[in-house]
């Protein structure tokens, strides 16, 4: 019964993470990447408090671990607003596939930040995750397409937000890590969308999908946290891999994007890969003999 709990949570987030590239595609020529992650934010802050204060979780926010949750919100504000500005670029699927490479990171920079070893199982996941990045982004010598290469780091913010993720729920709530989480990008957004001392507000066209933005980001997280407390990660995040070929679909239908042959053999590598390092029964099967 977990088990199916689980896969109905994980489904849950597919949509939301789905909705939310939706909605950023709807308004990405209307607001910039950072006034995207401010309006977001708030919107995301005002639920957590909502929501801590009705189950009565308040009491839980203290500043103990402020410095890491700063590190951790450096991490997913850089991430999020790459991929936010990978978004109109390239195609979803494309940029879908190079956002599963983030677990890969995490193999290779979990030994600095964790001290988890660096076995010869790990890099061999890496190196296919990889190899697979490269037949998706097919990166031609003098060429830098700023779409990929901005999809390609995102990942790499999400890895390290993952890492230190995983610091920070050992001592702390969820209600403690999303206050910090939209909190702190309150700031960050502010500080970066007004540099230059002008920041678009919202008007009646993009204020709705910026509350679908910010629900939809803060459900996506809800409903994975809630679906790997049911089960195993190697049990229920298979069920995500489902998000890539529904946003491919997507682009098709409603933006007229195509797919080819590269992007599809790629993204089976990747999600190969990540298959591979959430089962090493798996992985035993695939690489003995």
């Amino acid at each position: 019964m977990n088990n199916r709990r689980a896969a109905l949570w994980m489904i849950g987030a597919i949509f939301s993470f789905t909705s939310m590239a939706i909605a950023g595609r709807a308004i990405s020529g209307q607001l910039d990447t950072f006034e995207i992650m401010f309006y977001r934010s708030i919107m995301g802050f005002l639920i957590v408090l909502a929501v801590a204060k009705t189950v009565g979780t308040l009491g839980e926010i203290d500043l103990k671990h402020f410095r890491l949750h700063l590190l951790r919100n450096i991490f997913h504000f850089t991430g999020q607003n790459l991929w936010f500005f990978a978004l109109p670029l390239i195609p979803l699927a494309q940029l879908f596939a190079l956002e599963f490479t983030s677990p890969i990171w995490v193999l290779l920079l979990a030994p600095i930040f964790l001290g988890e070893g660096l076995t010869s199982r790990k890099l061999a996941i890496a190196a296919l995750g990889f190899i697979g990045v490269l037949i998706v982004a097919r990166p031609e010598i003098g060429v830098v397409n700023i779409g990929i290469l901005a999809a390609a780091c995102a990942a790499i913010g999400f890895a390290g937000a993952a890492i230190l993720t995983r610091k920070l729920t050992v001592q702390n709530s969820l209600t403690q890590i999303l206050f910090f989480l939209t909190g702190l990008q309150i700031l960050f957004g502010l500080l970066c969308a007004g540099y230059d001392g002008d920041i678009a507000l919202p008007s009646i066209a993009t204020a709705p999908w910026l509350i679908l933005i910010g629900a939809a980001g803060l459900a996506a997280h809800f409903c994975m946290t809630k679906s790997l407390s049911l089960a195993p990660a190697s049990l229920v995040m298979p069920v995500d891999f489902a998000r890539l070929p529904l946003i491919a679909v997507i682009g098709v239908v409603f933006y007229g994007e195509s797919l080819d042959l590269y992007l599809v053999l790629g993204a089976v590598l990747i999600l190969l890969a990540n298959y591979l390092n959430l089962s090493p029964q798996a992985y035993r099967k695939v690489f003995s003999n």
